[in-house]
């Protein structure tokens, strides 16, 4: 998949948005698979803000790179609120950055559940700070069986993620919405 320039675009803002607070990021990506990262990468000079992005596609990856309880797995699966928040934590953890945006989900086309269909992708979202805004998790469903349509989607959503002005999310609720 080519990254749309709308992902881009908004990238470039990100990065000067949290440059201007003297921010940096960290990414813990699955079903994205790095293409967070390869939106803010792809504009110059991001390095002063972009710390680092993991891509962790399987469970053990997450576990090795991001230290996830095993048990997350095994309770809750990949696709939850409790593996989303485990993975922000294990990027700040493994990194110098201020926040990190965890990004998990099923993006299709087989993979779903009833549980956790195609378009289910869970975000989280940590500061390295404590506090009532220091972690947010949203469970959002792009509603599409087309997995560059939920993947791409699920780009843009992070990216917002990353703004400084989410810093005012609350805890977060299950939503739907259409892919573009």
């Amino acid at each position: 998949m080519i990254l749309p320039d709308s992902a881009v675009a908004r990238a470039t803002e990100i990065l000067a948005a949290n440059r201007a607070v003297d921010r940096t990021l960290v990414l813990a990506e699955s079903c994205t698979g790095g293409l967070v990262a390869a939106a803010l990468t792809a504009v110059a000079g991001s390095s002063d803000v972009f710390s680092a992005g993991f891509v962790t596609y399987c469970n053990a990856a997450k576990t090795q790179m991001l230290d996830v309880d095993p048990e997350i797995f095994v309770r809750h699966g990949a696709v939850s609120p409790e593996c989303a928040r485990a993975m922000a934590a294990g990027a700040l953890a493994h990194s110098a950055a201020s926040l990190a945006v965890s990004i998990t989900g099923v993006a299709g086309p087989g993979g779903g559940s009833p549980e956790k269909p195609v378009g289910l992708v869970v975000f989280a979202r940590a500061l390295r700070l404590s506090g009532p805004r220091s972690h947010y998790v949203q469970r959002v469903f792009f509603q599409s069986a087309d997995r560059t349509a939920i993947r791409r989607a699920a780009l843009l959503y992070a990216l917002e993620l990353l703004h400084p002005a989410a810093d005012e999310l609350g805890t977060g609720n299950d939503i739907a919405l259409a892919a573009p």
